[in-house]
């Protein structure tokens, strides 16, 4: 089965960002995904929400995704548009919780190579991610197949109704 190529622009954050500044708390009096995607990066960049696009990527250092383990904050990313999340390392609840939630994440030791405004291109078969804007090609740290499926069917709770369905 062919994987997805997932393309877009990309947003740079730094190290350590955490999941308040993927979605502050005081946003978490919801569940929904379409408030919270109003809201998502907003104290890394009060205007983010409004700036990115549907289908752009965000590459950031290592630890993304530390701090508590609430999926509100790869609920958000995904629900406002982030096609995918580029950093050397991620926190581990954090790694989990994309999964789980759908949202493609990759691994890449080289991720701050990659500036703010380029356009990339990552293919799942290849296990590469390519910079368009300086024909880079980087290869990423493979992801599990069992976390292929999950991202494959759009998340847990869509993988767990697929299998029992049959």
């Amino acid at each position: 089965m062919q994987k997805a190529k997932i393309n877009g622009k990309v947003w740079t954050f730094g190290k350590d960002i955490d999941t308040d500044l993927i979605i502050a708390a005081r946003y978490l009096n919801t569940s929904d995904p379409k408030e919270l995607a109003k809201h998502v990066m907003e104290d890394a960049d009060e205007n983010f929400a409004q700036k990115m696009s549907v289908g752009d990527i965000i590459v950031a250092d290592e630890n993304f995704g530390c701090g508590s383990s609430r999926e509100h904050a790869p609920i958000a990313l995904k629900a406002a548009g982030i096609s995918a999340v580029i950093a050397p390392t991620f926190a581990r609840i954090f790694y989990r919780n994309a999964f789980n939630m759908g949202l493609p994440i990759f691994e890449l030791k080289e991720s701050m190579e990659i500036s703010e405004g380029d356009e990339v291109s990552i293919d799942m078969d290849a296990g590469t991610i390519t910079n368009k804007t300086t024909d880079k090609v980087y290869n990423f740290t493979p992801i599990p197949e069992f976390m292929q499926e999950l991202i494959d069917a759009g998340g847990l709770m869509n993988f767990a109704q697929n299998e029992i369905k049959g």
